[in-house]
Protein backbone atom coordinates (compact mmCIF):
# COMPACT_ATOMS: atom_id res chain seq x y z
CA UNK A 1 0.00 0.00 0.00
CA UNK A 2 1.11 3.52 -0.66
CA UNK A 3 2.03 5.90 2.08
CA UNK A 4 -0.52 8.72 2.44
CA UNK A 5 2.26 11.28 2.10
CA UNK A 6 3.31 9.90 -1.29
CA UNK A 7 -0.08 10.17 -3.03
CA UNK A 8 0.43 12.55 -5.96
CA UNK A 9 -1.82 15.57 -6.45
CA UNK A 10 -3.04 14.19 -9.80
CA UNK A 11 -4.63 11.19 -8.07
CA UNK A 12 -6.52 13.49 -5.72
CA UNK A 13 -7.55 15.84 -8.55
CA UNK A 14 -9.08 12.90 -10.45
CA UNK A 15 -11.61 12.57 -7.65
CA UNK A 16 -13.34 15.78 -8.71
CA UNK A 17 -16.39 14.63 -10.72
CA UNK A 18 -17.35 16.05 -14.11
CA UNK A 19 -20.64 17.44 -12.79
CA UNK A 20 -18.68 19.49 -10.27
CA UNK A 21 -16.39 20.89 -12.97
CA UNK A 22 -19.38 21.84 -15.11
CA UNK A 23 -21.12 23.40 -12.11
CA UNK A 24 -17.95 25.37 -11.29
CA UNK A 25 -17.80 26.74 -14.84
CA UNK A 26 -21.48 27.67 -14.83
CA UNK A 27 -21.24 29.31 -11.39
CA UNK A 28 -18.17 31.28 -12.47
CA UNK A 29 -20.00 32.56 -15.56
CA UNK A 30 -23.11 33.42 -13.52
CA UNK A 31 -21.08 35.39 -10.99
CA UNK A 32 -19.31 37.26 -13.78
CA UNK A 33 -22.62 37.98 -15.49
CA UNK A 34 -24.08 39.31 -12.25
CA UNK A 35 -21.13 41.58 -11.47
CA UNK A 36 -20.67 42.90 -15.04
CA UNK A 37 -24.28 43.26 -16.24
CA UNK A 38 -26.91 42.91 -13.51
CA UNK A 39 -25.33 44.85 -10.66
CA UNK A 40 -24.21 47.92 -12.71
CA UNK A 41 -27.71 48.22 -14.25
CA UNK A 42 -29.22 48.78 -10.78
CA UNK A 43 -26.79 51.51 -9.73
CA UNK A 44 -27.64 55.19 -9.94
CA UNK A 45 -24.08 56.38 -9.29
CA UNK A 46 -20.72 55.50 -10.86
CA UNK A 47 -19.08 52.35 -9.59
CA UNK A 48 -15.48 51.69 -8.63
CA UNK A 49 -12.69 51.93 -11.21
CA UNK A 50 -12.56 49.17 -13.84
CA UNK A 51 -9.32 47.50 -12.55
CA UNK A 52 -10.72 47.24 -9.03
CA UNK A 53 -14.04 46.01 -10.35
CA UNK A 54 -12.28 43.41 -12.51
CA UNK A 55 -10.26 42.18 -9.54
CA UNK A 56 -13.32 41.73 -7.34
CA UNK A 57 -15.38 40.15 -10.13
CA UNK A 58 -12.73 37.57 -10.95
CA UNK A 59 -11.90 36.80 -7.32
CA UNK A 60 -15.57 36.23 -6.37
CA UNK A 61 -16.10 34.12 -9.48
CA UNK A 62 -13.05 31.98 -8.74
CA UNK A 63 -14.07 31.55 -5.10
CA UNK A 64 -17.52 30.35 -6.14
CA UNK A 65 -16.00 27.94 -8.70
CA UNK A 66 -13.53 26.53 -6.15
CA UNK A 67 -16.42 26.06 -3.72
CA UNK A 68 -18.24 23.91 -6.32
CA UNK A 69 -15.08 21.89 -6.96
CA UNK A 70 -14.62 21.30 -3.22
CA UNK A 71 -18.19 20.01 -2.84
CA UNK A 72 -17.54 17.62 -5.74
CA UNK A 73 -14.28 16.46 -4.18
CA UNK A 74 -15.99 15.81 -0.84
CA UNK A 75 -18.69 13.79 -2.62
CA UNK A 76 -16.04 11.36 -3.95
CA UNK A 77 -13.54 11.47 -1.06
CA UNK A 78 -15.98 10.76 1.78
CA UNK A 79 -17.05 7.26 0.59
CA UNK A 80 -13.46 6.08 0.21
CA UNK A 81 -12.90 7.08 3.83
CA UNK A 82 -16.04 5.22 5.02
CA UNK A 83 -17.86 8.50 5.76
CA UNK A 84 -21.40 9.51 4.78
CA UNK A 85 -21.05 11.60 1.60
CA UNK A 86 -24.56 13.07 1.76
CA UNK A 87 -24.02 14.36 5.29
CA UNK A 88 -20.70 16.00 4.44
CA UNK A 89 -22.05 17.56 1.24
CA UNK A 90 -24.89 19.00 3.29
CA UNK A 91 -22.40 20.35 5.85
CA UNK A 92 -20.34 21.92 3.05
CA UNK A 93 -23.39 23.56 1.50
CA UNK A 94 -25.06 24.76 4.71
CA UNK A 95 -22.09 26.27 6.53
CA UNK A 96 -21.15 29.57 4.88
CA UNK A 97 -17.86 30.64 3.38
CA UNK A 98 -16.26 27.22 2.99
CA UNK A 99 -16.34 26.50 6.73
CA UNK A 100 -17.98 23.14 6.01
CA UNK A 101 -15.11 22.00 3.79
CA UNK A 102 -12.57 23.11 6.39
CA UNK A 103 -14.42 21.08 9.03
CA UNK A 104 -14.50 18.10 6.65
CA UNK A 105 -10.73 18.23 6.11
CA UNK A 106 -10.11 18.54 9.85
CA UNK A 107 -12.37 15.60 10.76
CA UNK A 108 -11.99 13.23 7.83
CA UNK A 109 -11.00 9.66 8.57
CA UNK A 110 -7.97 7.89 7.09
CA UNK A 111 -8.33 6.07 3.78
CA UNK A 112 -9.80 2.59 3.94
CA UNK A 113 -8.67 -0.51 2.09
CA UNK A 114 -10.17 -3.95 1.58
CA UNK A 115 -8.79 -7.06 3.23
CA UNK A 116 -7.62 -9.42 0.46
CA UNK A 117 -8.84 -12.44 2.43
CA UNK A 118 -12.35 -11.49 3.56
CA UNK A 119 -13.10 -8.14 1.84
CA UNK A 120 -13.71 -6.23 5.06
CA UNK A 121 -13.10 -2.48 4.84
CA UNK A 122 -10.14 -1.69 7.07
CA UNK A 123 -8.04 1.40 7.70
CA UNK A 124 -4.99 1.52 5.48
CA UNK A 125 -2.62 1.69 8.46
CA UNK A 126 -3.82 -1.62 9.95
CA UNK A 127 -1.28 -4.44 9.99
CA UNK A 128 -3.90 -7.18 10.48
CA UNK A 129 -7.54 -7.51 9.46
CA UNK A 130 -9.77 -7.25 12.57
CA UNK A 131 -12.20 -9.85 11.16
CA UNK A 132 -9.93 -12.67 9.94
CA UNK A 133 -6.44 -11.79 11.35
CA UNK A 134 -4.91 -11.74 7.84
CA UNK A 135 -1.59 -9.86 7.85
CA UNK A 136 -2.19 -6.99 5.43
CA UNK A 137 1.11 -5.11 5.64
CA UNK A 138 4.62 -5.92 6.73
CA UNK A 139 5.37 -4.87 10.28
CA UNK A 140 8.25 -5.15 12.72
CA UNK A 141 7.95 -8.06 15.12
CA UNK A 142 9.58 -6.02 17.89
CA UNK A 143 7.95 -2.56 17.83
CA UNK A 144 5.00 -3.46 15.51
CA UNK A 145 5.48 -0.40 13.28
CA UNK A 146 4.96 -0.54 9.53
CA UNK A 147 8.03 -1.43 7.50
CA UNK A 148 8.57 -1.86 3.79
CA UNK A 149 8.63 -5.41 2.50
CA UNK A 150 12.13 -4.76 1.14
CA UNK A 151 13.62 -3.56 4.46
CA UNK A 152 16.21 -5.75 6.16
CA UNK A 153 16.03 -3.90 9.48
CA UNK A 154 13.31 -1.87 11.18
CA UNK A 155 13.86 1.85 10.76
CA UNK A 156 12.49 2.57 14.26
CA UNK A 157 14.15 0.02 16.51
CA UNK A 158 16.80 -1.68 14.35
CA UNK A 159 15.26 -5.14 14.74
CA UNK A 160 16.35 -7.66 12.08
CA UNK A 161 13.21 -8.34 10.07
CA UNK A 162 14.41 -11.68 8.63
CA UNK A 163 13.76 -13.25 12.04
CA UNK A 164 10.08 -12.26 11.98
CA UNK A 165 8.94 -14.98 9.54
CA UNK A 166 7.13 -12.66 7.14
CA UNK A 167 4.24 -14.45 5.37
CA UNK A 168 4.98 -15.77 1.88
CA UNK A 169 2.42 -13.45 0.25
CA UNK A 170 4.35 -10.41 1.56
CA UNK A 171 7.70 -11.90 0.53
CA UNK A 172 6.41 -12.31 -3.04
CA UNK A 173 6.10 -8.52 -3.25
CA UNK A 174 9.86 -8.26 -2.61
CA UNK A 175 10.75 -10.74 -5.37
Amino acid sequence: MRNANSIPFEDEARLIPVWSMIAAGVVFLLVEHYFWFVLPAHRHHPGPPIPLRTYFNLSWGLLAAVYCLMVGYVSKDAPRRAMDARFWILVCLVLPGGIGTVIYFLLRLPLTASCPACGTHIQSDFHFCPQCAWQVTASCGNCHRTVLATDQYCTRCGHELARDHMPARLRMVVD
